[in-house]
């Protein structure tokens, strides 16, 4: 059982002063900075693109998580790894032919995952777990910040863990959307490892008592999960 990491959301970061934003959350504490890219097309928002990436690169060194939720991530993957992202995740609905979009990210030399939106299937990644280091989770729909953990994901999430372990992939299980103090304890102990927040950190006047709640609550919840 890996550490739980916490990976704040700059989607909630105060976008006027983003580089300062994430110097702050890396002195408090967080495992990664968590970079959700949104075009407009396949989720109803605009975000930001790899020179906003490349800016901000130099603010730590911690790993950079870069969530593409865009139409064409093949076209624009290897982009946000040059511009600095260390793990670059994919959406299973956005890939025409997903085997290859993975095999195209693992080829820029960065770490690989791939998401599913709450509605779809665990099935998608039949042919393609053994092929990524990260399957993210969303409970929420995609597309804005600040929503309600939709709580028929936990099935899908103990599932996942169960699937994960029986066939012995090192495979982290990520969460995002809804991940605050209410929440965390039940997402870790379904099986998660790495979790997004954005507005519990980046809402919170005091970004380190915020991360270390959410990592103390996380790891009660995989203990409960150890001794079950």
């Amino acid at each position: 059982m890996s550490a739980p990491r916490i990976a704040p959301s700059i989607l909630s970061a105060d976008f006027s002063r983003l580089g300062a934003e994430v110097e702050a959350v890396a002195a408090a504490g967080a495992d990664w900075i968590h970079l959700d890219v949104m075009d407009g097309h396949f989720v109803p928002n605009l975000t930001f693109g790899p020179p906003v990436v490349k800016a901000i690169r130099g603010a730590c060194t911690l790993p950079f998580d870069v969530h593409l939720m865009i139409t064409d991530p093949d076209r624009y993957a290897p982009a946000f790894r040059d511009a600095g992202a260390d793990l670059i995740t994919v959406h299973a609905e956005a890939s025409v032919h997903l085997h290859r979009t993975l095999q195209l990210v693992r080829s820029t030399g960065a770490k690989v995952g791939v998401s599913l939106n709450p509605h779809t299937p665990l099935s998608v990644l039949d042919h393609v777990l053994d092929q990524v280091d990260l399957v993210l989770l969303m409970s929420v729909n995609p597309g804005f910040g600040g929503q309600h953990f939709i709580p028929a994901v936990l099935d899908k999430i103990r599932r996942l863990r169960a699937r994960i372990d029986a066939e012995g992939f090192e495979v982290d299980i990520e969460v995002d959307g809804g991940i605050n103090s209410a929440s965390v304890f039940k997402v870790a102990q379904a099986g998660a490892d790495v979790f997004v927040a954005g507005s519990a950190v980046f809402g919170n006047g005091n970004y380190g008592s915020a991360i270390d709640e959410l990592r103390r609550l996380a790891r009660e919840g995989q203990q409960a999960r150890g001794g079950a």
